[in-house]
């Protein structure tokens, strides 16, 4: 079985930061990409960013130059600095880890979710 673990603060204000930190443990061999995606009320979900395992990122548009993606490989962790907010970067925002395990090979896990609201 594989966890993934999300943590951090929920709320934040319109030109603020907000940090959010993901841990994946359990059956694991390994880690590829790790990412983060998000859901605003009435969209689809859809991807923040993302870091592979050689530290490569990828940003949607709509946060490239605000958010920052790093992660820790010896803890399989994963980690979102928020800057400069907006309110439209509310929504729920979801850790997905892509995983080599010792049961049922590659699979993508995710976390549950937490709701980030940015006000203006």
């Amino acid at each position: 079985q594989v966890q993934v673990v999300e943590a951090g603060g929920g709320f934040g204000q319109a030109g603020g930061s907000l940090r959010r930190a993901c841990k994946a443990s359990g059956s694991i061999y390994e880690i590829n990409a790790m990412g983060w995606y998000r859901q605003a009320p009435g969209n689809q979900r859809e991807l923040v960013a993302a870091i592979s395992s050689g530290g490569s990122t990828n940003y949607a548009d709509s946060v490239k130059g605000r958010f920052i993606i790093s992660r820790d490989n010896a803890k399989n962790a994963v980690y979102l600095q928020m800057n400069s907010l907006k309110p439209e970067d509310t929504g729920v925002y979801y850790c997905n880890a892509d995983c080599d395990t010792v049961v049922v090979g590659r699979k993508h896990y995710w976390g549950k979710g937490t709701l980030v609201t940015v006000s203006s």
